[in-house]
Order: C-alpha cells, then sequence, then structure tokens
C-alpha cells in the first residue's frame, strides 16, 4: 500500500506544471509541506537531505491541499484551487490512478 506521500509524489511527478502546498497538523502542530515533481520538502519546518527520509509521518493529518501554478512563488502565488480537503483530493488521486 502506497502512503499519502508517495501518492503525492507521483501525482506531481505527472503534472510538472502544478504545485501541490499542504496544510497539516502533526506532533508538532501546524505546518506547511510543498509537493512538486515528486520531491516533498516543508516550508515550516527543517526536511532531511536524504529524499527516503517521509516527510509525511504516518500520523500526519493532511487538512488542505491547494493546487499551485508552477513555479511556486510565495509573493505572487497563482492557485488553481485552494483549501481542497484531504478526502476530495484524496478521491481525485484515486479516480487518476494514483
Amino acid at each position: 500500500m502506497t502512503t499519502p506521500q508517495e501518492r503525492l509524489e507521483n501525482y506531481s511527478r505527472s503534472r510538472p506544471r502544478e504545485v501541490l502546498r499542504l496544510t497539516v497538523r502533526d506532533s508538532e502542530g501546524e505546518g506547511e509541506i510543498l509537493v512538486y515533481k515528486g520531491f516533498t520538502s516543508s516550508l515550516s519546518r527543517a526536511t532531511a537531505f536524504d529524499p527516503d527520509v517521509p516527510v509525511l509521518e504516518p500520523d500526519t493529518e493532511i487538512l488542505w491541499v491547494d493546487r499551485i501554478q508552477a513555479p511556486y512563488q510565495p509573493q505572487s502565488i497563482q492557485y488553481l484551487e485552494q483549501h481542497l480537503s484531504w478526502v476530495e483530493f484524496s478521491q481525485r488521486l484515486e479516480q487518476a490512478g494514483f
């Protein structure tokens, strides 16, 4: 079974003109994570140098998914969609085969 992070990374590999920004909650509180071209990194915490170390821990709750036009430019974000629930976005991933 693939993890949410693997599903998101696979999705993003197939859509290189799109960035996913996740709002998450874990044991350290809320944070933001970007998924782009198959790689995941944290905007609010340190990200391990090794890409095999997961950014999303098993207990991480994905609160929202924003779809953003690449490249990601924090000063002028071009949203494709905002505040999709994880349930909604996960269903889309499943329908698309991810």
